[in-house]
């Protein structure tokens, strides 16, 4: 933790308080921590910091990417509806108590909200950034893949499975019905190909899951 702490603080401007800092990273690294987080975890966020860090020549602000990282998930309960807004409005009362400028600010929030869609208007290099490590895992090998699905399927564990199965697959026909996955042209060249093959495979096998047990109308994971 105290890797993730400095690295924390290093996204922070020179004249940020110390005490504060350290209080708000802590208290963000406890919100990552919370149980009835099994995917949306610190390994995540640990995952899209390295992602941002090993292509912020890529981005045109890598700290405010690097602090929309921090946020974009510190609000996480799987049984609302408002997260990316509620991690975006966390940002935008902390972040000038550390001494980060305003329009910098205005950008991590927008970069935060922007994780609700994961579209981002061609050009927008911090976003494409943000929106293709927060997504990578979509393009890990198949063993990671199912591990991904298997502890996203516990974060919603209070659903029924054919009522979970009819949402993620409208999640996923919405990722795919993306012109482009990935934004950042080399990591779009690595990923964008593997990851339409593993969604599509899902979307594949929870349609015959449905089939199966006739349990829930198919057209409306469409």
């Amino acid at each position: 933790m105290s890797d993730l702490l400095r690295a924390w603080r290093d996204a922070l401007p020179p004249s940020a308080p110390e005490s504060t800092a350290l209080r708000t990273g802590t208290d963000l690294l406890a919100r990552w921590s919370e149980p009835q987080r099994h995917y949306h975890t610190v390994e995540h966020l640990i995952t899209v910091l390295e992602i941002v860090d090993g292509n912020a020549d890529r981005a045109a602000d890598p700290d405010a990417v690097r602090l929309a990282a921090w946020y974009h998930d510190a609000v996480y309960d799987p049984q609302r509806m408002d997260n990316e807004e509620a991690s975006a409005l966390l940002a935008e009362a902390a972040l000038p108590l550390l001494g980060v400028p305003h329009i910098q600010v205005a950008e991590v929030a927008r970069l935060v909200r922007l994780t609700a869609s994961h579209d981002p208007v061609p050009g927008d290099r911090n976003g494409g950034l943000l929106m293709d490590a927060d997504l990578a895992i979509l393009a890990a090998p198949q063993d990671r893949y199912r591990a991904y699905v298997a502890a996203v399927r516990r974060e919603y564990a209070h659903l029924d499975d054919a009522v979970f199965a009819v949402g993620r697959a409208g999640v996923l026909n919405n990722l795919l019905s993306l012109p482009r996955l990935f934004h950042t042209p080399a990591l779009r060249e690595l990923w964008e190909d593997p990851a339409r093959h593993n969604l599509s495979c899902e979307v594949a096998a929870i349609r015959v899951d449905l089939g199966k047990t006739g349990s829930a109308d198919l057209t409306a994971a469409e």
